[in-house]
């Protein structure tokens, strides 16, 4: 099931059941009266998120996006309706473009600075006991972590892992800090992700670097640090390169945007940006075929519904579909979603593009393990 639904998503989500939806991935109204449109005028009012909390199950993760001058509000509000702050996600792209302007006559001043990243409000709606009692419960808890990792390093022990006990840390039994011989799964994510441009500045600046193992961490080092009390779980694996291979980066693609969209006409979508941002800083795009001014990246998408859906039966919800990056990430990787849309126009995009995937899906794999790259970089 991947259903765009056309409506005020207040009202469609009170159509809804409680603790109906697992998690909520959602690009909110920014509340920066973005190109004068009216659906931009501010925040979303703390309505909509008390219903998101109401049909959201207990441990279920909401994550929404904003841009730095009104992410105060955003958090604020999402808190104010019952939602437990866990993190921020600071997503940080190289491609931004100023809108700065100078008529006051003070030489080389301006009255912005370039924008280089947004962030992702992660919040969880509180458990129901314990996490291990709201898993048993509700069939979720937590973050998918392993399913998140940066990277993964085969052949590799990472010699900062010893059996035994470290500190003042006594392990259940002496295999809890036995790394899993050959293999090192990579890196815990962090809150911070890149895009591409992003990462390839940071190497530049950073130039190769390496991560030797070190010897036991110290009882400081090992406060709420990883599942077993480590330092980052492997973090230190003796790899070397530039630093952004410390964080998950975000590839695009230059087709995406209008991927199945071929019998559209094409339109002038504003003051737009390339796919490798937030699609509020960039220059003027060409005329395009889906004209959703805030398109986000499939692979960036992709990875934060990963982040926070449950490992089974899990059901995603996005209240402002867009033209529905976030239920089309979801079909790449076989999460059922429902996203709502007010305006009728988004919709149509939204559904094209979701239909467009899944005939490539059918093709590509018939076990619906969806994979895409290879189709989208032919």
């Amino acid at each position: 099931m991947h259903e765009i639904i056309n409506g005020d998503c207040l009202e469609v989500m009170k159509t809804f059941p409680d603790n109906h939806f697992s998690s909520i991935v959602t690009d909110s109204p920014y509340g920066i009266s973005f190109m004068g449109k009216d659906w931009d005028h501010g925040i979303p009012s703390i309505e909509y998120w008390e219903e998101m909390l109401r049909i959201v199950r207990p441990g279920g993760h909401l994550l929404s996006a904003g841009l730095p001058r009104m992410m105060h509000r955003l958090i604020g509000v999402i808190e104010d309706a019952g939602f437990e702050i866990r993190d921020l996600i600071m997503h940080i792209f190289g491609s931004g473009f100023p809108k700065s302007h100078n008529h006051f006559g003070i030489d080389g001043y301006g009255t912005a600075l370039k924008p280089a990243w947004e962030g992702w409000s992660l919040a969880m709606k509180p458990l129901e006991g314990t996490f291990a009692q709201n898993a048993e419960k509700w069939g979720q808890a937590g973050i998918n972590i392993d399913g998140c990792r940066i990277g993964s390093f085969e052949n590799t022990i990472p010699s900062g892992l010893h059996r035994g006990k470290i500190a003042d840390y006594s392990p259940k039994n002496d295999d809890d800090f036995k790394p899993e011989i050959g293999k090192n799964k990579g890196r815990w994510p962090a809150n911070v992700i890149f895009d591409e441009e992003a990462a390839a500045m940071l190497d530049e600046q950073s130039g190769s670097l390496h991560s030797a193992g070190k010897a036991r961490p110290s009882i400081r080092q090992c406060e709420d640090k990883g599942i077993f009390g480590l330092p980052g779980d492997g973090h230190r694996i003796g790899d070397s390169g530039g630093a952004s291979r410390f964080f998950y980066c975000a590839k695009t693609s230059s087709r995406e945007r209008n991927e199945g969209l071929e019998g559209f006409p094409e339109k002038d979508p504003g003051f737009t940006c390339r796919l490798s941002n937030d699609g509020l800083h960039g220059n003027h795009n060409p005329r395009s075929r889906n004209n959703h001014p805030t398109v986000k990246p499939l692979k960036l998408m992709e990875y934060l519904i990963r982040l926070v859906m449950p490992p089974k039966d899990g059901l995603l919800l996005d209240p402002f579909a867009g033209s529905g990056s976030t239920i089309l990430a979801a079909k790449r990787l076989n999460f059922p979603a429902i996203g709502i849309e007010k305006s009728a126009e988004y919709c149509e995009i939204a559904r094209a593009r979701i239909a467009a995937v899944a005939e490539v899906a059918k093709i590509a794999n018939p076990q619906l393990e969806l994979n895409l790259d290879a189709v989208n970089d032919q």
